[in-house]
């Protein structure tokens, strides 16, 4: 007898203590990733890049910030 033999079970399903996940845990599983593809499609499409001068902008501004709260 091969080992596959040996694990197959009639209609070739394992044992439920063989499968490593509960029926219950993969329903739930699958309900959070539907939650999670659900939520990307509802999140607003990404706003427009920065440009140089507006991202140098903001990196002067936050290292700025990042004096002031040494400072305090």
């Amino acid at each position: 007898m091969t080992a596959g033999a040996a694990l197959a079970q009639p209609n070739g399903k394992r044992d439920s203590r063989q499968r490593g996940m509960k029926q219950e845990e993969r329903e739930r599983m699958r309900e959070d990733m539907r939650g999670v593809y659900r939520d990307r499609r509802e999140r607003p499409e990404r706003g427009r890049q920065m440009t140089p001068e507006e991202r140098d902008k903001l990196r002067r501004d936050i290292e700025n910030a990042n004096r002031e709260l040494r400072r305090r």
